[in-house]
């Protein structure tokens, strides 16, 4: 029995090793500001046809702002050659303003993707912000959650009921539980997660007086 107990504690471990490694594995394929049709390439588009950068600016760092200003003064000079130079000189500022963007965010940058590939829930938070209002948004998170806390609470009342009876099958406890307890961690750290809060110049100023 001592045996059979370490076993499944050893695999345990093991499990949760694994899933605290994916929780804290960046999350690099669920954006969408490297997409032809993402935010970041729609500021870009207008500030071209515009010929105004403040705009795109707020997508970058400050320190990446001069490199950003010099990649839109080329395409500008660039693009009124031809069609085809106006075609590659766009998208040469597009991967430019792309790359310091995620290189902001710690992402890597892999190229630029084609319009429409957008995570659902990510198309859906734009949509949200668009029309001003988070009760469509919030009601189907509130579903899904609702759903996936069911299926894995569902999975380990059942798995619990065999668990003593094979190695086998207390790993397969482990494993539902382990699944169980990270997906409801996951939810809850981000439901109390802080929003960062953004000093104004005059909160700064006054931080700066009494230091």
């Amino acid at each position: 029995m001592k045996k059979k107990a370490t076993v499944i504690k050893f695999a345990g471990i093991s499990l949760l090793t694994i899933v605290f490694a994916w929780t804290l594995a960046p999350q690099t394929g669920r954006a969408h500001c490297d997409t032809l049709d993402g935010p970041v390439v729609t500021a870009a588009r207008a500030a071209l046809d515009n010929d105004n950068l403040t705009p795109v600016l707020k997508w970058v760092r400050k320190p990446d702002e001069d490199a950003i200003k010099k990649a839109f003064e080329n395409t500008l000079g660039v693009r009124k050659l031809s069609p085809l130079a106006k075609e590659l000189a766009d998208m040469y500022f597009f991967e430019t303003l792309v790359r310091l963007h995620r290189a902001a965010e710690g992402a890597p940058f892999t190229g630029l993707k084609p319009a429409g590939e957008v995570e659902p829930v990510v198309a859906a938070s734009d949509k949200a912000i668009a029309k001003g209002s988070l009760d469509d948004l919030s009601n189907e998170i509130s579903a899904l959650v609702r759903n996936g806390m069911r299926q894995r609470f569902e999975q380990v009342i059942e798995a619990k009921k065999h668990t003593d009876q094979s190695v086998e099958a207390g790993r397969e406890y482990v494993e539902a539980y382990v699944e169980f307890v990270h997906y409801v961690e996951r939810l809850h750290n981000d439901a109390v997660g802080a929003v960062a809060h953004r000093m104004d110049s005059d909160e700064k100023k006054t931080l700066v007086e009494h230091e």
